[in-house]
């Protein structure tokens, strides 16, 4: 069975467009899997408009699931120019977790109200939407999928997903921070991985303050713990994503560099690549 993945957005925080981005990219956070016939989107930066846009092109209805690790900007400022969206022949269910008393639904249609947006999700999504809300350690079917939910530590909450599909297994563990107590369940949760996609967004040095200003409690990891990680999990293929905004692509490419040191197959992941677990 088709089981494959593809980037359409790596970049953490805010955009990094220019000509200094080009071949890593800089779009916010958005990853497609494909399972079979299932499409199964992983967040809503600014990635997902230009996959809107190839959704689109194919021509038909679309059917789709998205689910969301959490509800920082970053994560979801592609939602109100994904395209499919203003159509009612397409349907998406969107799955995330309830926050503060808001429901999945709630959330979304709480970014696009004035002064901040000029027409509300109520005005202008047309698509058939389902909203479900999800917490940590739930199981969900999809098609031939089965995905897996765990809470990982970033501020707010942001929900990790391992997605089984014929056999393989990738695990999307995006804005996770380590050092708590909640590392030994994420390494758990990529037990013997065949693909593991993780937030290493600094460098130690970065991290600890040691170059700029440190990033304790800011909610990401570093390149040395993601390895760790995925050598304690077992991992077969480690990929780093949710790129620092200010490392340009030729400072991407020391950094994997660096990183291939300890871990000689580990991956950068790079918009529009496609990869299979």
């Amino acid at each position: 069975m088709p089981f494959h993945v593809r980037f359409w957005g790596v970049r953490g925080s805010i955009p990094a467009p220019g000509p200094k981005t080009q071949r890593y990219g800089g779009n916010t956070p958005c990853v497609e899997m494909r399972c079979g016939e299932e499409l199964l989107i992983f967040d809503l930066g600014t990635g997902v408009r230009v996959l809107g846009e190839e959704l689109c092109a194919l021509g038909g209805p679309v059917r789709g699931t998205i689910f969301l690790s959490h509800y920082h900007y970053d994560h979801l400022q592609g939602l109100p120019f994904f395209t499919p969206i203003f159509n009612p022949i397409h349907s998406f269910t969107v799955y995330g977790a309830p926050r503060k008393g808001q429901s999945v639904k709630e959330v979304l249609a709480g970014q696009m109200v004035h002064p901040y947006f000029p027409v509300t999700a109520e005005q202008v999504f047309k698509a058939q939407l389902t909203y479900r809300d999800v917490e940590s350690k739930q199981v969900l079917e999809v098609g031939p999928a089965r995905i897996r939910t765990l809470d990982m530590n970033h501020p707010g909450g942001s929900l990790g997903y391992r997605v089984e599909c014929d056999g393989r297994s990738v695990v999307y563990a995006t804005d996770v921070e380590h050092g708590s107590a909640k590392d030994p369940e994420l390494v758990e949760f990529a037990r013997d991985a065949d693909m593991l996609i993780i937030d290493a967004m600094y460098t130690e040095d970065e991290y600890r303050g040691l170059k700029g200003a440190a990033k304790l409690g800011w909610g990401h990891s570093t390149w040395e713990s993601a390895v760790e990680t995925a050598n304690a999990a077992r991992a077969k293929q480690l990929v780093l994503f949710h790129h620092e905004t200010t490392r340009d692509d030729d400072a991407m490419d020391r950094f994997v560099e660096e990183v291939r040191k300890h871990r000689p197959d580990v991956i950068a992941a790079v918009e529009s690549e496609i990869l299979e677990p």
